[in-house]
């Protein structure tokens, strides 16, 4: 059965970190591409980054290049959202997603899911 479980989000304040991880069992990630996806209350889901399976990154918004940064483990099944100089406008629930072998913005492009992990940037 294959399970993606995001774990890491929290409070924080402005100007702070946070890493999300997605630890995937059920199958190995050496052929798939994983992405970030957010949620802010009220609003569609979006893509933020992906990362291929050979470790390339790509971002789907504009704000969070030079912020946030995605690594993988494949080792450990595990991908990683590094998250600086955090904002109130990137308060939304993460969600990690798998998709075979290239990144992709959309999301009708992956397969599976995680629950999701919140992530609240405030004073």
């Amino acid at each position: 059965q294959v399970q993606l479980v995001e774990s890491g989000g929290g409070l924080v304040q402005p100007g702070g970190s946070l890493r999300l991880s997605c630890a995937v069992s059920g199958f190995t990630l050496v052929e798939y591409a994983i992405g970030w996806f957010r949620q802010a209350p009220g609003k569609e889901r979006e893509g933020v980054l992906c990362i291929s399976v050979s470790g390339g990154s790509t971002y789907y918004v504009d704000s969070a290049k030079g912020r946030f940064t995605i690594s993988r483990d494949n080792a450990k099944n595990t991908v990683y959202l590094q998250m600086n100089s955090l904002k109130p406008e990137d308060t939304a629930v993460y969600y990690c997603a798998t998709t075979y072998y290239f990144c992709s913005a959309q999301r009708g492009d992956y397969d599976y899911w995680g629950q999701g992990t919140q992530v609240t940037v405030s004073s």
